[in-house]
């Protein structure tokens, strides 16, 4: 199976980018390449210091860069509220720089907006939130700087690696808990 093309610079006519940072990327980029209405999904690097980081310096904490995705989504198909209530499933927005075992600021949690709207809807989202948690909220809500897509092996990882030991022991229960709540949430829109 072919890795796909890497996004371009702008999103294709109609559609927008969300660029989300919550622990490791294989998990994210699992997640979203499941869901109706996502164009694209893409591994990388955002809110660092390096001009050209690589994994191995993200990993180390040496750029400053968080491990993110980069979707690419139809908002005629799937709203950007949608993406974001996604989001705060998968990951522990309550633990400040990891996740599970995954530490570093690397593993923050992060939502870069690309416009106002979307800052006002992750604002919206972080408040309704923070009434269901007794935790404090650590999610920041910045700016998209510049991105950088992660190396090619790390594309499309869960899906070309579902044997690798991370995988199927922190990737594959994180996809499986999405699958079986967001076809929970399907089924109950369905008959409404």
């Amino acid at each position: 199976m072919s890795i796909r093309k890497p996004l371009g610079a702008e999103p294709r006519a109609g559609n927008e980018f969300a660029t989300l940072g919550g622990g490791c990327f294989w998990c994210l980029e699992a997640v979203y390449e499941e869901l109706e209405g996502v164009v694209d999904v893409e591994s990388g690097y955002s809110g660092g210091h390096d001009r050209k980081p690589t994994y191995e310096q993200v990993c180390r904490g040496a750029t400053g860069h968080a491990e993110v995705v980069r979707i690419e989504f139809d908002p005629a198909r799937i709203g950007y509220r949608d993406l974001l209530e996604v989001f705060f499933s998968i990951h522990d927005p309550t633990q400040l720089n990891r996740q599970g075992n995954d530490v570093g600021t690397q593993y923050r949690s992060v939502v870069f907006v690309h416009s106002d709207e979307q800052r006002r809807i992750a604002e919206e989202v972080i408040a309704e939130l923070r009434q269901h948690v007794s935790r404090k909220l650590v999610t920041e809500v910045l700016p998209a700087p510049e991105y950088f897509r992660a190396e090619t092996y790390h594309q499309e990882y869960f899906r070309q690696n579902p044997g690798q030991g991370y995988c199927m022991f922190v990737v594959a229960p994180k996809v499986g808990k999405f699958r079986k709540t967001f076809a929970a949430k399907r089924r109950k829109s369905a008959e409404d």
